[in-house]
């Protein structure tokens, strides 16, 4: 299964860094940049509840082979586009939100497949494996994704894309999870309801949900504006933004690697909080940096403390819950982690038209500081875990 992953997460990076330049070379504007990010993201947080009984409901293999197969011809699709010449902005936002609604089912099956696989005695580690080939894929799917498209054009990062997701197919009907979904007679609405009402009485995964949410809607724009700052910032071409998302990526598998060596510690809470004050520091770093190595210093420093946060987030909340209530539980985590990107991008891409993306992403490193000492501080619920 990671091995499959692994390839697929490849593919998407590839298809990532291609998009984004596309989108930014077609339309010149970062605000069309932050309204593709945020069409893709859209639907998980309109439909991540509603996966994530699905998830509880039906074979989470069937749900991901759905979600794989819907992916992989939009990848295709938007392949054709390209060759024959005839994109457009307009397609790629269509393509982008069609990826988004098969990932806000998906997304719940996956993360409530993944401990399914595991005892809970390994379950952060595995969460933080998990976090490290989709980590790699950020290093090498830029990389290979700059050259492809250096030498080939755009058309093969989308093409190679649709075949990684063969590569997660073929896993998918050769693992299997130790989750049986029982038989209910509550309506598909009473499920969810019962799902956001677990999380609502839950002070301590609630407020990891609030956290979760801070996090991506504070720290995504950073990845996904990246295209703006090679540009404009350091004025270079693809092969800087490759190099850029590259060097995000080897940070995230450091703070993996630092979340599987000590996931299985106690004081999580503490150490999330910590790696985000650090995350928030190392974001309004980069922000203000001219200068490319030390801009890469920066972003490879943050990566590892992005990550670092995610994973050990996703490990909490993970040990909080049963498996007969995973899938729910994690569909609103979804909703809120994801959810945050669309919110995020959208409302930085609009203010970077208007004050700049080093102005935007430094109030976004500064808020992250100030939301790491609040909780510490005031809200104590993510402290004491």
């Amino acid at each position: 299964m990671w091995v499959g992953a692994c390839l697929s997460s490849i593919g998407t990076w590839m298809q990532q860094l291609a998009q984004s330049w596309l989108v930014y070379k077609i339309s010149g504007s970062a605000s069309m940049l932050g309204l593709d990010a945020f069409l893709g993201q859209a639907p998980i947080m309109a439909l991540s509840l509603l996966g994530g009984v699905v998830a509880d409901r039906f074979d989470r293999r069937h749900i991901l082979l759905l979600s794989q197969a819907l992916q992989l011809t939009c990848a295709f699709v938007l392949t054709g586009l390209v060759i024959t010449d005839v994109v457009q902005v307009w397609h790629i936002l269509c393509l982008s939100t069609l990826v988004g609604v098969a990932q806000a089912f998906g997304g719940p099956a996956y993360q409530a497949f993944v401990p399914s696989m595991v005892g809970p005695e390994d379950l952060p580690n595995a969460i933080a494996l998990n976090s490290i080939q989709f980590n790699l894929a950020r290093i090498i799917g830029p990389v290979i994704g700059g050259v492809v498209m250096e030498k080939l054009g755009a058309a093969w990062c989308f093409g190679l894309n649709g075949i990684s997701y063969i590569a997660v197919v073929i896993t998918l009907l050769l693992v299997r999870g130790r989750f049986t979904p029982k038989s209910t007679r509550e309506s598909m609405l009473e499920s969810a309801k019962k799902g956001f009402n677990f999380v609502r009485d839950k002070r301590a995964i609630l407020t990891l949900m609030v956290l979760a949410f801070l996090l991506t809607f504070l720290g995504a724009p950073t990845i996904t504006f990246l295209p703006v700052f090679a540009k404009t910032v350091f004025a270079k071409d693809a092969s800087t933004l490759s190099l850029l998302m590259a060097v995000s990526g080897a940070g995230s598998v450091l703070g993996a690697l630092f979340v599987a060596t000590f996931g299985n510690s106690s004081n999580k809470g503490r150490l999330a909080l910590a790696n985000m004050l650090f995350l928030g520091t190392m974001v309004l770093g980069f922000s203000r940096a001219t200068y490319l190595p030390v801009s890469c210093v920066f972003l490879f420093m943050g990566g590892a403390a992005l990550m670092s946060v995610f994973s050990l987030v996703n490990s909490l909340v993970q040990l909080e819950v049963g498996d007969e209530m995973r899938g729910r539980v994690m569909s609103v985590y979804n909703m809120a982690f994801r959810g945050g990107m669309p919110i995020g991008n959208f409302l930085s891409g609009n203010m970077m038209d208007l004050a700049g993306a080093p102005l935007v992403i430094s109030v976004n490193g500064f808020l992250l500081i100030c939301a790491a000492i609040y909780f510490y501080f005031f809200r104590r619920k993510v402290s004491e875990l």
